[in-house]
């Protein structure tokens, strides 16, 4: 895919697709950017939250996080907070749409805000929130997921790449966007 074209391919998709909106508005909510580099073979944004955080330790995750009563959109959330947790600057984030809304576990109400960003960027985890930022390379997530968590009727993929375990909420929003937006065939349950 050439650099202009992701963009443009990823526009297209998002339109041909309604997201899913929750409607729960006693939810608190909170926005994470799903960043995917702008080169021939596309890498997606992730992140490692420190261990000595008090939830979601040693976790994987997109920058995100809760809406602040300053923010004026879900979307100013996600590049808000993907400033503070990696210094992506805003401006650098060519932004598409959003994506479908989840629910977490923890009673928040998650939009993921797709972005395009440039590759190479010199990001940088905040160590107060993170120890590690890193990327992917988008075809990894075309291959079949490494394993499943299962509980109940619950069935939801996760992914190894290179010591980093992808798995809960965090996966799910990779399988839903890559079955909406690249037509692959994941399957998993909520």
């Amino acid at each position: 895919m050439t650099q202009l074209s992701l963009a443009c391919y990823l526009q297209q998709r998002l339109q041909q697709h309604q997201p899913r909106r929750v409607c729960q508005p006693e939810l608190a909510e909170a926005g994470v950017l799903v960043a995917i580099t702008n080169e021939t073979e596309p890498q997606l944004l992730l992140t490692r939250r420190a261990l000595h955080l008090s939830t979601h330790q040693g976790e994987v995750a997109f920058p995100g996080g809760k809406r602040d009563d300053t923010d004026t959109s879900i979307v100013m959330t996600a590049l808000r907070e993907a400033e503070e947790e990696v210094a992506l600057p805003l401006q650098q984030v060519q932004v598409i749409g959003e994506l479908d809304q989840v629910v977490s576990r923890f009673g928040y109400l998650v939009t993921p805000v797709l972005g395009v960003i440039p590759p190479q960027l010199p990001l940088q985890a905040n160590p107060d929130e993170l120890d590690a930022v890193f990327t992917v390379p988008l075809s990894h997530f075309r291959a079949p997921p490494s394993q499943y968590f299962e509980r109940g009727n619950i069935r939801i993929p996760s992914y190894d790449y290179q010591g980093f375990h992808i798995w809960g909420l965090t996966a799910m929003m990779i399988a839903e966007m890559m079955n909406n937006l690249w037509d692959c065939d994941i399957s998993f349950r909520v």
